[in-house]
């Protein structure tokens, strides 16, 4: 067993983009869920909404900013007619309308009608809307090895994509860290605690619920671009198990907190990598195929999850005082 390429394997997570987009979503979600109480069951329509926005549009020619722009408005737009006729009622309503939604949206986006445009169930190849992000890289051609890692510096899985995805995790990050202890942030959590109580002091919650959705929703978006940056635009990668795995993320680091989303990303992925590599160099072949140690370590990460929430509902850096799963 090489313990060397399990570790160099597993420890790579901690900065590969597709961790840095799951933290960008698990963020989007903490506004709703953790600041507001919104159960959002939809998240992966948010980010299949912006991949979609910036693919199409790059692939038709525009610019990169015209692309975000073009990805952040599909997101505004989608939240509102999610919430204008759902804010109103229970949260209940809102959770069914979302997973419904984020399911039309994958079943559109892959439907025959819309090959011109999504690529159908094929998608759309990252050759159609990578070449202006790489670009824009200051790196040299070639790869770079850093620790234990080496990665193209600016081709598909790349130092470039990681830099920038990060950089935008620090952002958002600090931002929410600004928003959470702003008064409109107190605001949310008192519509979290006690929606009527707010609404008995004459404030507009329903306008404050879908500030929090349209914010949420955009950080979505950002996360589905980064997401689809270095593979291709996917409708069925981006279903109904990203949402389980954006809550996955956001229960296991700790719901309204900052640096829950980060360190519920990078503990997730890092650990079900290490599960995975430690069963391929140790278990046969002829005992377990590689489909059955992919089902088996997301079973082995999905019991020690069920323990987390049995003995720390609140997640790792939750407090159960001000949010254990609304108990």
């Amino acid at each position: 067993m090489d313990i060397m390429t399990i570790i160099s394997n597993a420890a790579g997570e901690l900065i590969a983009p597709t961790t840095a987009a799951y933290v960008l979503a698990a963020i989007g979600l903490n506004i709703h869920f953790g600041m507001t109480g919104l159960m959002n069951m939809g998240q992966a329509g948010f980010m299949l909404l912006g991949a979609y926005g910036f693919a199409i549009t790059q692939s038709m020619g525009c610019n990169l900013f015209a692309s975000v722009c073009a990805a952040l408005a599909l997101a505004v737009i989608y939240a509102l007619l999610l919430g204008i006729p759902t804010l109103k009622l229970g949260p209940d309503y809102l959770a069914m309308v979302t997973l419904a939604a984020a399911e039309i949206i994958r079943i559109i986006g892959r439907s025959t009608a819309m090959t011109n445009f999504t690529g159908g169930s094929a998608g759309i190849s990252p050759q159609d809307f990578t070449e202006k992000f790489e670009s824009l890289s200051p790196l040299p051609d070639g790869s770079t090895t850093f620790l234990l890692w080496t990665y193209s510096n600016n081709i598909a899985n790349s130092w470039w994509l990681r830099i920038v995805a990060w950089v935008l995790v620090v952002i958002a990050a600090l931002l929410c860290w600004r928003w959470f202890h702003s008064p409109w942030g107190r605001m949310l959590k008192g519509i979290r605690e006690d929606e009527n109580a707010i609404r008995s002091l004459g404030k507009p919650v329903t306008r404050y619920k879908m500030e929090s959705l349209i914010l949420g929703g955009l950080f979505g978006a950002i996360a589905g671009i980064i997401f689809v940056l270095p593979r291709s635009v996917q409708p069925d990668s981006l279903g109904r198990t990203v949402t389980f795995y954006v809550w996955t993320i956001l229960l296991l680091g700790g719901a309204a907190t900052i640096l829950g989303p980060v360190l519920g990303s990078c503990v997730l992925w890092v650990l079900l990598t290490f599960v995975k590599e430690v069963m391929r160099n140790t278990v046969p072949e002829t005992l377990i195929s590689s489909n059955q140690i992919e089902a088996l370590g997301w079973v082995i990460v999905g019991v020690a999850l069920m323990c987390l929430v049995i003995f720390r509902p609140q997640g790792l850096l939750g407090d159960r005082k001000e949010l254990a799963f609304h108990a």
